[in-house]
Order: structure tokens, then C-alpha cells, then sequence
């Protein structure tokens, strides 16, 4: 793995790391969802690890990132379609998919 791709796993694991301290270690949907200063910060954690997943897909498509293409999308949706952006499905993400994305992330650097 190059130095690049390195750089932008660890942007990935900073930018998740930067959520939790965003969501100040709580994972309640009601302030999320009724502080927007927490949702703009969030979204824009997500928008980082979209670019940082897109560079790397496209530098080297073969390292494992499950739904590699669905955080490059999800990226995309927040900055282009910003007034379309449903945190519910934000959310879901936060909840669901990160902490895999984070499991995913620390294998890659360890093998590598």
C-alpha cells in the first residue's frame, strides 16, 4: 500500500473518530436530529470519508471497503443535493455502517 492510500485510511478512521467526539459519545437520534450545528458537522465527517474512499478507489480498487461505492455516493448526496440529505437515513449510517467501516479500516492498516 502506498503512502497516499495510508494517509486517507487514517483520514477515514480521524473522520469517524471526529463524529463521536461531534455526537459528544452519545448516540441519541432526538439531539441529533434537533441540533443542526451536530448534523452539519456529521455530514461533513461523511463528506471527508467519501473523498477519502473515492481516492483510494481510485487508486487501488482492491482493498476491502464493503459498499466502497455507497460512501462515495452518500458523499456525493451531501454535497450535491444538500437540501435532499434525510438524516434518518444519516443516521442509519452513523449507527450501522461506520462502526463496520471502522473494523474495516483498522484490518486494512494491520495487514498492510
Amino acid at each position: 500500500m502506498n503512502d497516499e492510500v495510508r494517509k486517507w485510511l487514517i483520514d477515514i478512521l480521524e473522520a469517524i473518530a471526529h463524529i463521536d467526539i461531534h455526537l459528544g459519545g452519545q448516540r441519541d437520534f432526538i439531539v441529533y436530529q434537533n441540533n443542526i450545528t451536530i448534523q452539519r458537522a456529521v455530514e461533513r465527517e461523511l463528506e471527508i470519508i467519501g473523498e477519502a474512499t473515492n481516492r483510494i478507489l481510485k487508486v487501488n480498487d482492491t482493498i476491502a471497503i464493503s459498499n466502497a461505492r455507497r460512501i462515495v455516493d452518500l458523499r456525493n448526496r451531501v454535497i450535491h443535493a444538500y437540501d435532499a440529505v434525510d438524516e434518518v437515513i444519516v443516521w442509519s449510517v452513523v449507527m450501522k455502517s461506520l462502526p463496520v467501516l471502522r473494523q474495516e479500516i483498522e484490518s486494512v492498516l494491520k495487514e498492510k
